[in-house]
Order: C-alpha cells, then structure tokens, then sequence
C-alpha cells in the first residue's frame, strides 16, 4: 500500500481494487499506516483519499543507517572465515 501511495494520492475504492482482500480489510491496514503516521487522509466530496507521508520512513532510515557498520563487520568476518575455510 505504502508503494501505491508513493506515486500519488488514491481514493480507498482504488486502493482495493490492487489486493486480493475485502475493502474492510484495506481500510483496516490504512488505518493502522494512519495511526502510524505513514498515510494521511482527507475527505474529498463522498470519498477518503489516501497519500504517504513519507517523514516516519526517512527517521527509520537514519536510526537503521547506524547498524549499517554492524553489519558490514559481521559479512566481511563472514566471507573471511567461508574464504579461508574453502582454501583448506
């Protein structure tokens, strides 16, 4: 949902023509990403329309940006220990 809103602001009703479940299931989802703050909505004539917010993704980009050191150690240990292993 987050990758359709990316593009552009969409009416709940097209929203749920892209997933294989029930509109309520979609309005459910839409309203846990609202409650996160990842979707805004506003009412336009008798229709919802969603968009992204995309702020909440770019904070978790910067916290998970720190691990990234964490995890070139552990894939350089990694692919020193399957090198020296494959030599023997």
């Amino acid at each position: 949902m987050l990758q359709l809103l990316a593009d552009r602001e969409m009416p709940i009703a097209e929203i749920t023509a892209c997933f294989p479940i029930t509109r309520t299931a979609v309005n459910k989802h839409l309203h846990v990403l609202h409650d996160a703050g990842l979707v805004s909505n506003q009412k336009v004539g008798r229709e919802t329309r969603y968009k992204l917010q995309p702020e909440p993704l770019a904070e978790l980009k910067q916290w998970l940006s720190f691990f990234d050191q964490y995890w070139d150690e552990r894939l350089s240990a990694l692919k020193h220990l399957v090198e020296n292993d494959h030599e023997q």
